[in-house]
This record gives structure tokens, C-alpha cells and sequence, in this order.
């Protein structure tokens, strides 16, 4: 085989490695910004690339899971886009601090409006969760991407164990295990708001015991600055008369 053969098998196999690697990784993705621990509260990213090379991305839309219910769902703003949060109404109410919740966000929908995801880029999409429930390891999110040519792509296909990951795979985020500082949040901070309303408290009584002293101290050293004065000028005066007595 000769050189010029080498070259041309290998820049196939090397275009080929690129183009698999490029549909096995990009798709619709969802990302924890720091850590998504259980019965906690998390901000993550929806990233989404733009595959077409003919169009732009206009549109996503996220489905939130039916069988682990968020109560909350708040999308952070993002120029050039318009986010909407649909909400659905719970078979069983949630219960976040103390309170029941009877309906809970379902899907969020982002709208291009002036904004786009063009050929060759990409746009993340930050959401913040909360409360992430306790008995998952992970949460799957559905996600449909729009292109600007009518195309709809449904990135909904679920992974399964042992399988190859699936054509079209839904975006998934893992769960870590939950700590106690998630599970007693409310409490916790209440709990160091006091311990710091304490210290603080402290500190003020040291400082208020401080500055009484140092104020103590100051009239001390003007009672004893005055009677050395007036103690002085008795002295001046004896001198003066024990002079004259002297002289009569």
C-alpha cells in the first residue's frame, strides 16, 4: 500500500470518527450548575446545539416529570427569548414547608423573540429547581427542539440499562444523595441566624462594656488631672504665704 492510499484511509476513518462523534453527542443535555442533591433546591442548564447547517433553532420546549413532581420552576431571563411556564394540577399535593401544594409546574417553553441559535452554535438555558425530590436518582426531562424550517426534533427517548444510548435521548439529571443541610434547610438557616443574632448580640454587650470602661477611665483621668491642678495651685499659694510670713 502506498502513501497516498495510507493517507486517504485514514482521512476516512478520521472523518467518519468525527461524524459519530458529532450525533452521539450532540443533542439536548441538561447540566447541574454545582451539585442537584436530593430534597434540595439546584440551578441547571438546558443545552442546546443546533444541528442544521440550512436552519436556526427557534424554539424549545421541556416537559418536567409527571412522576416526580417540582414545585417550583423559575427560568432566568435571557435576551432575545420569551420563556413560559405551564403549570398542571397534582393527583397528590406536595407538601413544601408545611405548606400543600395542589398543582406544580409540568413544561416550560422557550420562545425565540429577536433571539436564535444558528448554525454551528449552541444556547443554554438556566432554570432553578426546587425542591428536588427525595426518593429518585435522577430526573428525565423530555425536550421537542424547533427549527426556523418547520423541522421538529423529540428528544425524548429514555436510556435503558445495558442498551446503547438511544437515537434521540432525553435530556437526564442525576440526583446525588441528600444531606442534612438539604433535608433541614429552613431549619438550619434559622438555626444560624439565631447562633449569629447571638454572637452578634454578644458582641455588642462587649462593646457596649468596653466603651462604659474606656468612659469610666476618661472621668477617672479628669477627676485626677483636676485635683492634681487644684492640689498644684494650693501648693503655689502655701509657698506664697510662707514667703511672706518668712519675710515679716
Amino acid at each position: 500500500m502506498n502513501l497516498s492510499r495510507i493517507a486517504l484511509v485514514t482521512g476516512v476513518a478520521a472523518s467518519s470518527v468525527l461524524l459519530l462523534s458529532g450525533t452521539a453527542f450532540a443533542h439536548v443535555s441538561v447540566q447541574p450548575q454545582g451539585e442537584a442533591a436530593k430534597g434540595g433546591y439546584a440551578t441547571v442548564n438546558f443545552k442546546v446545539p443546533n444541528e442544521r447547517d440550512n436552519a436556526s433553532t427557534v424554539k424549545l420546549e421541556v416537559s418536567l416529570p409527571a412522576d416526580h413532581p417540582i414545585a417550583s420552576a423559575m427560568p432566568q431571563p435571557i435576551p432575545g427569548w420569551k420563556a413560559v411556564v405551564t403549570k398542571s394540577k397534582l393527583a397528590k399535593p406536595l407538601e413544601v414547608h408545611g405548606k400543600q401544594i395542589t398543582e406544580a409546574p409540568s413544561k416550560i417553553t422557550w420562545t425565540a423573540d429577536g433571539g436564535k441559535i444558528g448554525p454551528g452554535e449552541f444556547q443554554q438555558f438556566p432554570v432553578s429547581l426546587g425542591r428536588l425530590p427525595e426518593d429518585a436518582d435522577q430526573l428525565v426531562f423530555k425536550a421537542i427542539q424547533t427549527y426556523s424550517n418547520k423541522e421538529v426534533v423529540r428528544w425524548i427517548e429514555e436510556a435503558k440499562e445495558g442498551a446503547a444510548e438511544p437515537e434521540s435521548p432525553a435530556p437526564v439529571l442525576k440526583l446525588s444523595a441528600a444531606t442534612e443541610d438539604e433535608h433541614g434547610a429552613a431549619a438550619t438557616g434559622a438555626s444560624a441566624k439565631d447562633a449569629k443574632d447571638a454572637k452578634n448580640s454578644g458582641h455588642d454587650e462587649d462593646t457596649k462594656s468596653e466603651a462604659a470602661s474606656d468612659s469610666d477611665s476618661d472621668t477617672t483621668a479628669r477627676i485626677l488631672g483636676i485635683v492634681g491642678i487644684l492640689v498644684g495651685v494650693a501648693g503655689v499659694a502655701f509657698g506664697v504665704l510662707a514667703g511672706r510670713r518668712r519675710s515679716a
